[in-house]
């Protein structure tokens, strides 16, 4: 095996946070956006069989 990406950081920003409405009721609303850090993954490994381990760096 050799390596053909390596990078650290924040692979896809999250947010949620809660909506009033005009009716007085409260729903969540989740937002997802994939990062620099995503898409430049995404293009090391396309068309190549990978194996991808994840580690978490902390907060």
């Amino acid at each position: 095996m050799k390596e053909i990406y390596k990078n650290e950081g924040i692979f896809y920003e999250y947010k949620k946070e809660k909506v009033k409405l005009e009716n007085g009721d409260e729903i969540i609303h989740k937002q997802e956006r994939p990062t620099k850090l995503w898409w430049e993954l995404k293009e090391a490994i396309k068309g190549k069989k990978v194996k991808i381990i994840v580690y978490e760096l902390g907060e």
